[in-house]
């Protein structure tokens, strides 16, 4: 116990002590001992030699407890074999075999049962945490929650069964009836709702959030959420998320870029790239869906920067929605080409009309010019003849 802790305690008493002295009540109360301690019921506080300020009520509560300090034992058997410090056991078989482990708090019948030496756990309910012996830091609130947990630490569990299954595994995070429940030595798991991650068994870095997002056995770094596939919305924008895990959207308003400039030829890189059909592997797809795209590896030979990488720095995916960018600057240069020519075209067709027009033009009056020759031709035969 902290010093200043037990310094405070014993300021308190003096104080009461100076208090002016009420009258007494009749019978006197029993079970008061030297060293603060109080006992009350059978073999309570049996073993008890320097001790100070423990409390037992019950049935061999606090039977074992020799010289440690500041323990609270309420329930038949509430740490009959405790022999450490500050640990507080509501409870029948509360915190029963503890017999080095302290800061521990145990409300509820075989709450923290089988606990040696762990310290600093929490249990609120009936078995909660029941089988830990060496684990520590665990927090577990709710009917048999944490029950089999054994050596893990730093576990918290909400709701009855939460984590129920646990040996060894910490730093995980349940939430929920049944949250976790057949984990056993996976680590930094989190999951929220109803039966949440009830299939994870021993992989690690898992998030279940929603009732029935049961996950499978022995997955890593899998995340589900409940309530989202299947929904429909009229308009939005992509969420994303980078190689620190980070969830966010695309921005494509001016005030959030700069150095902006026409693409130009940078696009012309799509035409290095190569599609390809394929399938994910089982642990990806389970259906193995045909499915078209890229191979990030190939893509980052013609551009890095199309390239999205995992945390260690290798290839992991391809930014798609740059493709698209770069295909409709193509596509847009394509269609300047087709309108010039079309422009072009069109100015030919009036080059060639005119032109057209022109030769009819001169054609007529050709025919005219041809025509008058013919009649000046005929006009000295005409005039012998009359003669």
């Amino acid at each position: 116990m902290k010093l200043q802790n037990l310094i405070l305690i014993l300021i308190l008493i003096v104080c009461i002590g100076l208090l002016p002295k009420a009258q007494a009540i009749f019978p006197p109360p029993d079970g008061g001992y030297p060293g603060g301690n109080t006992a009350e019921g059978q073999e309570a506080l049996l073993s008890l030699t320097d001790g100070t300020y423990n409390t037992a009520v019950g049935f061999f509560s606090l039977r074992a407890n020799r010289g440690g300090n500041f323990n609270t034992a309420i329930g038949a058997g509430a740490l009959l074999d405790n022999r450490a410090e500050e640990n507080t056991a509501i409870g029948a078989a509360a915190l029963l075999h503890n017999t080095s482990g302290s800061f521990n708090t145990a409300t509820g019948s075989g709450a923290l049962f089988s606990n040696f030496v762990g310290p600093n756990n929490t249990a609120n309910g009936f078995q909660a945490l029941a089988g830990n012996t060496i684990g520590s830091s665990n927090t577990a609130t709710g009917s048999a929650a944490l029950q089999n947990n054994q050596t893990g630490s730093a576990n918290t569990a909400n709701g009855e069964q939460a984590l129920f299954s646990n040996i060894a595994g910490a730093d995980n995070t349940a939430n929920g009836e049944q949250a976790l429940f057949s984990n056993t030595t996976g680590n930094f798991n989190t999951a929220i709702g109803f039966a949440a991650g009830f299939n994870q068994t021993t992989g690690s870095s898992n998030v279940y959030i929603g009732s029935n997002m049961i996950g499978t056995p022995d997955e890593s770094n899998a995340c589900y959420i409940a309530s989202i596939f299947g929904q429909t919305t009229a308009s939005g924008i992509p969420v994303l998320i980078n190689s620190n895990n980070k969830l966010g959207t695309t921005t494509s308003s001016r005030r959030f870029k700069e150095d902006i400039k026409p693409m130009d030829k940078a696009s012309e890189a799509l035409f290095a790239l190569n599609p390809v059909a394929f399938r994910y592997k089982k642990e990806v797809d389970a259906t193995a869906t045909p499915q078209l795209g890229l191979v990030a590896e190939d893509v980052e030979k013609v551009n890095p920067d199309l390239v999205v990488r995992d945390q260690e720095g290798k290839p992991y995916s391809v930014r798609y929605d740059q493709v698209n960018a770069m295909l409709l600057n193509e596509f847009l240069k394509e269609h300047r080409k087709v309108q010039k020519l079309e422009t072009n075209d069109a100015e030919q067709q009036r080059e060639i009309k005119a032109l057209v027009a022109m030769v009819k033009e001169q054609a007529a009056q050709i025919q005219k010019v041809s025509a008058q020759l013919e009649l000046n031709r005929l006009a000295p035969q005409t005039v012998l003849n009359n003669q």
